[in-house]
């Protein structure tokens, strides 16, 4: 046996198997409900706590991510979604018709993140057009981050079915 191979059996590639891809899925869900539209959701606590400077700190940056987003929505949004659709089209036709295990395992973590930036994507307009500071906006950055949860509660169970059934049916060893 050379060494490549050895390495190989030693380290599984495969996704569903590979602890790298599940700690990989656990960050990615642990980011995706901290940061809410790009602010860190610890300065929703303190804006709560101490109000003054952070709740303005809050605002500032809720504002800057919000019209970011909104602008690039403007600017690129057919693009953006034409070129998501295709790349989760052609993940999910590669991953579920032709059985690319790599396919389906990344398919499992962009699908997901999708519908986090349509989420994310809502509640920037909503912020948007209603001006929303102080209480209110905090309670839409929380609202956010509930639905982010759940999709992501949602998400991590069917990959993990998903995972387990590919183990099953490919066998361990």
């Amino acid at each position: 046996m050379d060494l490549l191979h050895i390495i190989y059996e030693m380290i599984d590639l495969r996704s569903f198997s590979n602890l790298w891809y599940w700690i990989s899925l656990a960050v990615l869900w642990s980011s995706a409900s901290h940061w809410i539209l790009g602010v860190p959701y610890d300065m929703v606590y303190r804006a709560r706590r101490k109000g003054g400077q952070a709740e303005q700190d809050l605002e500032d940056i809720a504002r800057v991510n919000v019209n970011r987003m909104l602008y690039i929505a403007e600017v690129s949004g057919p693009w953006v979604v034409a070129s998501a659709c295709f790349l989760l089209s052609a993940l999910a036709t590669l991953g579920f018709v032709y059985l690319l295990e790599i396919a389906q395992a990344v398919f499992l973590l962009a699908f997901p993140m999708s519908v986090v930036g349509l989420i994310s994507f809502f509640t920037a307009r909503r912020i948007a057009q209603e001006g929303a500071s102080g209480e209110v906006l905090r309670k839409r950055l929380a609202f956010c981050r509930l639905y982010i949860q759940f999709v992501g509660m949602v998400s991590i169970l069917v990959t993990a079915f998903w995972g387990m059934y590919q183990n099953l049916m490919i066998g361990a060893l």
